[in-house]
């Protein structure tokens, strides 16, 4: 059995310290999925190494998305387009032959 050192588990669990998840308030054994129940309450738990602790509270799916991922939520930075280079003249391997103008022959 190839064991993994202790080290590198430390460090794989360390690194998902702080991960958010968002789980729904529903009562019994109701849905728990997340689209399920798109209007019901959920609870913000943040990973602290060892156990899932509260760390707040959304009033619905929407406001725990912004929660979660606020960098969705942000609009993206405006980016110019590159400027489309037309083809220049020439007579290149997978070009069509151009045609000849009207009036020349």
């Amino acid at each position: 059995m190839d064991d993994e050192p202790l080290s590198e588990w430390a460090e794989r669990r360390d690194a998902k310290i702080g991960r958010l998840r968002a789980v729904p308030l529903v009562s019994g054994d109701g849905p728990q999925g997340s689209h399920l129940n798109p209007d019901a309450p959920r609870a913000i738990q943040r990973w602290n190494g060892h156990a899932w602790e509260p760390h707040g509270f959304a009033s619905n799916l929407a406001e725990a998305k912004r929660i979660l991922y606020p960098q969705a939520s942000e609009p993206p930075a405006s980016v110019p387009a590159p400027e489309p280079r037309p083809l220049g003249a020439g007579t290149g391997r997978h070009r069509k032959p151009q045609a000849p103008e009207p009036g020349q022959r």
